[in-house]
């Protein structure tokens, strides 16, 4: 490391890969993972997604709450040029594939390709940098998201996952759709946009992962002297306004219509997890609902045979503040049975502790499955800084030290008394 002292260098041994890390003097933390192979995976992360509606903007003392679907709205709009080629157009030309994304905790720029890795990571610093908000182009953009909006409305899946979200959250901004609705985005000025961008998209709210065939300091170093021509001021973090959430749904049942064919119904479990940590608590239940309800359970083998299930149960399971979501999902003829059975099954805490020991198996073939992929790498590592705040250098280790104590713990914490149900079927 001759050529930069200020570089940490890891191993990362549930990849059998070295990460290269470096945190810049405006806040930008750089990760770098070189692997062998033909490809080159870049993702720029800002810690802003559509939680993140209620905050004190930077330079300002007192709380703004912007319209639901601004962040995702900033991901459409932070392409958008003031001259030269678009962004797409970029990249096709230079052999690689662009995309954004926005999640409840994050909005992700990205690309990938083998070749003219330096230009193009130059480039994503460059344009994700450098906004340009007019109210032409923001009003322009309304239509488009709207057309996107009505889009995920015609989804079944997607459209009972929203209603469950609703139905089970009183406060908690998780409970409207990321992308927000159409009376939301319609609200929507290029001074909402500026005031978020400036806000969020800070270099100390963000972060870098490279993951491929590239040399570490070569890449540190473009991204470095690409900084240095940039001003930033230093940065506090964003101050956040507190939710206070209850412990009980918004509502307990509903059924709502679309254009489906065999009705699909979801059964939401809010739980709150009191002191103990959100991150271990997620592993636990989502050891527990899948023992009870996945692909190998006894639940799902006796509902295939009885005919009332046309697939599997699908399992999602979200933070919210203190709160943890646990949602099973399934298309059935008889979606009230079916609901019915599965909450009589999670009741039922009785199973063999051993259990835990293949669930931790499962767990690290996970870890050698991804290492094969630079995205499932990336993807892994951004995790990791988004929930965890950290690496974990050795997430074998983690998994080891998970522990029947400590999973009777989560169990005693896991009640299933504050459910919601929704059905979706035809009119």
């Amino acid at each position: 490391m001759k050529k930069n002292s200020n570089i940490v260098k890891s191993y990362l041994k549930h990849f059998d890969l070295d990460l290269y890390q470096e945190t810049l003097s405006n806040g930008l933390l750089i990760n770098v993972i070189p692997k062998s192979g033909n490809n080159i995976y870049v993702t720029f992360i800002t810690r802003y997604g559509s939680y993140h509606n209620s905050f004190i903007p930077y330079g300002q003392k007192e709380y703004y709450d912007a319209p639901m679907g601004v962040a995702h709205f900033l991901e459409h709009k932070v392409f958008e040029q003031k001259e030269g080629e678009d962004p797409f157009s970029f990249y096709t030309k230079n052999g690689a594939d662009a995309n954004a994304s926005t999640s409840y905790i994050r909005t992700c720029y990205l690309f990938s390709g083998p070749d003219c890795v330096h230009e193009n990571l130059e480039y994503l610093l460059d344009f994700v940098q450098n906004p340009y908000f007019t109210d032409e182009n923001v009003e322009k953009e309304k239509g488009i998201i709207e057309q996107e909006i009505k889009m995920y409305e015609d989804i079944p899946y997607w459209k009972l996952y929203e209603r469950t979200l609703y139905n089970s959250f009183h406060n908690h901004p998780i409970r409207y759709p990321i992308a927000g609705t159409v009376e939301s985005i319609s609200q929507i000025t290029k001074e909402d946009l500026y005031t978020c961008y400036n806000t969020f998209y800070h270099p100390s709210n963000m972060f870098i992962t490279v993951v491929g065939d590239v040399k570490p300091e070569e890449i540190i170093e473009t991204i470095k002297n690409n900084q240095a021509k940039k001003q930033y001021e230093d940065r506090d973090p964003v101050p956040l306004k507190e939710i206070e959430e209850p412990d009980t749904v918004f509502k307990e049942e509903e059924c709502i219509y679309g254009e489906v064919e065999i009705p699909k119904v979801s059964i939401a479990y809010k739980m709150n997890i009191g002191k103990m940590d959100i991150n271990r608590f997620r592993v636990y239940a989502s050891f527990y609902f899948d023992l009870k309800l996945g692909a190998t359970s006894l639940l799902r083998e006796r509902l295939k045979k009885e005919n009332v299930i046309t697939g599997g149960i699908s399992i999602d399971i979200m933070e919210a503040g203190n709160h943890l979501l646990c949602v099973a999902s399934v298309e059935s003829k008889r979606p009230e049975y079916v609901a019915e059975q599965i909450d009589k099954e999670l009741q039922d805490k009785d199973f063999k502790m051993e259990q835990l020991s293949r669930k931790k198996k499962t767990l690290k073939s996970g870890c050698i499955y991804q290492s094969d992929s630079v995205y499932s790498i990336a993807d892994h590592v951004n995790s990791n800084l988004l929930k965890l705040g950290k690496i974990l250098i050795d997430e074998y280790e983690w998994i080891d030290s998970f522990n029947e104590e400590e999973l009777k713990q989560a169990l005693s914490i896991m009640t299933f008394e504050h459910k919601q149900m929704t059905i979706l079927k035809k009119r």
